[in-house]
């Protein structure tokens, strides 16, 4: 984007989401007890995942994490020895990132970077070449073009290099609560709502949040766009990845629908046998030039 004039979709985004720090950081969704304890964790399925990507550690690896929030996981990754880099397009966040990571005596293994992710090669532009690029978790949905984030990935990256990407499944963003039938026991079951091949962004208008369902937002207009499955990974694939693994889970760490339940590890999963997968994961390494 550059010197260009901002897309409103940018401007709303970037407003719904600087309204969220504070959300968040007063959440209990957002645990930051065991980070500060020098405990902190990641969801389970990145810390069955991840030793795939780093099989000897984190100890010395330098990490680029995308789209980093206020930093919780790229601080769980630097108290394990990692020196990290987190990009955010949203200052306030940035901002609580580089407080934590002081609190935390973090702030010499990270760097926390204002950015938009398409600007990302200007913000950092001597890639001096990353061991890990780490994202995950209502990740590209907030982004219109998976060939150029795939390209950006692979650009950071240096030979032999691995990408961990997880986020929700686009099958299960075809569905939606509004309009939904009960189920047998009462509650909501989302129906089919979205295209799974919508090219343009969807605009919408919600004032909730995930992780406070009290908060009433003032920023509630944002803009999100579907990424099917095999465009993602092809996109990956033509920018000099190549996959490792890719998995499908039942289970994503936040409410996706109002029918899931939380179980004891934190994550939410829809009651009885699953039907559709909730969240994807995948490894990839870029190849040597």
């Amino acid at each position: 984007m550059g010197a260009d004039i901002e897309p409103e979709w940018v401007a709303l985004n970037r407003a719904h989401w600087d309204e969220k720090v504070p959300v968040h950081l007063d959440s209990d969704f957002y645990d930051l007890a065991p980070l500060k304890r020098g405990e902190g964790r990641l969801y389970p399925i990145e810390e069955a995942e991840l030793p795939r990507v780093a099989p000897d550690g984190w100890a010395g690896l330098r990490v680029l994490h995308l789209q980093c929030h206020f930093g919780a996981d790229s601080l769980v990754l630097a108290q394990r020895g990692a020196e990290v880099v987190g990009i955010d397009f949203s200052m306030p966040a940035i901002r609580a990132a580089r407080e934590l990571a002081d609190e935390l005596g973090l702030a010499e293994r990270t760097r926390f970077v204002c950015a938009d992710l398409y600007d990302a090669r200007h913000r950092l532009p001597d890639p001096e070449g990353f061991d890990v690029v780490y994202t995950t978790w209502g990740t590209i949905g907030w982004l219109p073009d998976t060939a150029e984030w795939a390209r950006i990935i692979a650009w950071f990256l240096k030979p032999g290099g691995r990408l961990y990407f997880a986020d929700g499944h686009p099958t299960a963003f075809v569905f939606d609560d509004a309009g939904a039938t009960d189920a047998d026991d009462g509650r909501p079951f989302p129906v089919p709502t979205y295209g799974y091949f919508r090219e343009e962004g969807l605009s919408l208008d919600e004032d909730g949040d995930y992780a406070d369902p009290e908060a009433t937002l003032a920023n509630s207009r944002t803009v999100e766009w579907m990424h099917p499955l095999g465009r993602t990974i092809t996109d990956l694939i033509a920018a000099g990845l190549d996959i490792d693994f890719l998995h499908e889970h039942d289970a994503v760490p936040w409410q996706i629908f109002a029918a899931c339940e939380r179980d004891g590890s934190g994550m939410w999963r829809m009651p009885g046998e699953p039907m559709i997968p909730l969240g994807m994961s995948l490894g990839a390494t870029r190849r040597a030039d």
